[in-house]
């Protein structure tokens, strides 16, 4: 440690706590790196469910977008709950 500073018991040199450096990085807007995968999930009617899958795949095929279901599940009322992914854009 350089001469002139001097450390507070858990404070960094520059007077910040790791919980205040925490909470200011968790509300920095989050950037996406070029290949990540877009995500969304629904809970849903089996019919819906089907309905709206169908729809994405139309709207992103998977050819160019990689698109698939990633998880499933049915619950205990019959919904369905499930998670489409796909890439953001083709090439």
């Amino acid at each position: 440690m350089s001469a002139g500073r001097k450390t507070v018991l858990g404070k960094s040199p520059l007077g910040k706590t790791p919980s205040e450096i925490a909470r200011r990085l968790g509300k920095r807007p989050k950037r996406e790196s070029p290949g990540a995968w877009r995500r969304e999930t629904f809970t849903l009617p089996r019919v819906e469910a089907r309905d709206k899958a169908r729809e994405w795949f139309s709207a992103f095929p998977k050819a160019a977008y990689m698109t698939e279901i990633e998880f499933w599940r049915e619950l205990d009322d019959g919904k369905i709950e499930f998670t489409i992914r796909r890439l953001p854009s083709a090439d």
